[in-house]
C-alpha cells in the first residue's frame, strides 16, 4: 500500500526534532568504554568463543566505531545527490524545496557529529582503527549510476537505519547511554529523510521507462555488491584492529573464523536489513512487482 507522505508534514516534524552537535558531544559526555555500543544482533561477538568477554567487548566497540564511519561514508554521496535533486525545482513547491534544503543540511551535520565521535573513539579507546574508504572515492564511485539507482541505495540505508534503532538499540539497556544518544538523535532526523526518500524514489521513477526501471534496479544490486566488498575489508581493518587492541594474535583457524562470522554480520548489519525492510519492499512493489522480487530473491544472501 502506498504511503501518502507530504512535504509539508516532513518539513514541520524536521523542525520540531532539530538538535546541535554541540548539545550531543564534547566537553563532559563521555564513552564509557566499560560497556558494549552496539547491540549483539549486528556485532555477533559472542559466536567467537575464543574470544574472552573483555575481548568480546572490544569487538564491539570496533564496530561501532566502524559504524559510525561507514554512516558518514554514506552521506558523502547521499548529501550531493540531494542537493542535485533539489536544484532543479528551486521555483517550486516551497515546502518542497525547503524539506530537501533541510534534509541536506542534516546530512551535513551527521558527516560533522560522526567526525566529532571519531576523535572522541580514538583518544579513549587507545588504538587506531583503520576504515575503508576515502569516502569521496566512494561516493563518485556510486554517483556514477542512474539516479534511481542510487535514490533506491539511499532509501534503503534511510530505512535499514530506522530499522536498526526501532528494533534494536532503543530497547537496549546494556548499550553506553552517550553512544545510544548520538544513534537516537540521527535516527530522529533520518525518520523524516526516508519519507522524502520514497517521494524522491517516486518523482525519479516517473520520468522512466519500464526499462529504466528494471535496469536501475540491477544497478542498486551492483551498488550493494561494491559496498559488500567494502565490508569484507572493513572486516580484515577490524581484525587488525582487535589483535593490536588485545594484545595477541589469532591463530590461523580463529581467524578465519572472525572473518565469516564478522562479514556476514556486517553484510546483515549494512545490506540485509535495508532489502528486507517492509517500507524499503513496498517501494519496490510500487515501481514494478518484479522489482521487489528481484531484490527479495536475493536479500537471503546478506541476512
Amino acid at each position: 500500500m502506498e504511503h501518502q507522505y507530504s512535504y509539508q508534514a516532513i518539513l514541520a516534524a524536521s523542525e520540531r526534532v532539530n538538535w546541535r552537535v554541540e548539545d550531543l558531544i564534547g566537553g563532559d559526555l563521555r564513552l564509557d568504554f566499560g560497556k558494549p555500543f552496539l547491540p549483539e544482533t549486528y556485532v555477533r561477538a559472542q559466536a567467537l568463543g575464543f574470544l574472552t568477554p573483555v575481548e568480546q567487548r572490544a569487538l564491539n566497540q570496533i564496530r561501532g566505531h566502524g559504524y559510525l564511519y561507514i554512516f558518514g561514508l554514506v552521506e558523502e554521496f547521499i548529501l550531493p545527490f540531494v542537493l542535485d535533486h533539489a536544484r532543479p525545482q528551486l521555483s517550486g513547491d516551497d515546502c518542497r524545496v525547503r524539506a530537501f534544503l533541510a534534509f541536506a543540511e542534516e546530512e551535513a551535520k551527521h558527516i560533522h557529529l560522526f567526525k566529532q565521535f571519531r576523535a572522541d573513539f580514538e583518544r579513549g579507546f587507545g588504538t587506531a582503527c583503520a576504515v575503508i574508504g576515502p569516502p569521496q572515492e566512494i561516493a563518485r564511485a556510486v554517483l556514477k549510476h542512474h539516479p534511481l539507482a542510487v535514490a533506491l541505495v539511499i532509501l534503503h540505508i534511510e530505512w535499514m537505519t530506522q530499522r536498526h534503532y526501532v528494533e534494536s538499540i532503543r530497547g537496549d539497556e546494556q548499550l553506553d547511554p552517550q553512544f545510544k544518544s548520538l544513534l537516537k538523535h540521527h535516527w530522529m532526523e533520518e525518520a523524516q529523510h526516508a519519507k522524502l526518500d520514497t517521494l524522491m524514489v517516486r518523482s525519479i521513477a516517473r520520468m522512466c521507462s519500464e526499462g529504466e526501471i528494471e535496469a536501475a534496479v540491477e544497478e542498486y544490486l551492483e551498488i550493494g555488491m561494491m559496498l559488500d566488498e567494502g565490508l569484507k575489508q572493513q572486516v580484515e581493518f577490524d581484525l587488525d584492529s582487535l589483535c593490536r587492541s588485545i594484545g595477541r594474535r589469532l591463530s590461523d583457524t580463529d581467524a578465519g573464523t572472525f572473518r565469516i562470522v564478522q562479514h556476514q554480520a556486517n553484510r546483515w548489519t549494512f545490506l540485509g536489513t535495508g532489502m528486507t525492510h517492509p517500507n524499503f519492499l513496498a517501494t519496490l512493489e510500487e515501481l514494478k512487482p518484479a522489482a521487489r522480487e528481484r531484490v527479495a530473491a536475493v536479500a537471503p544472501a546478506f541476512c
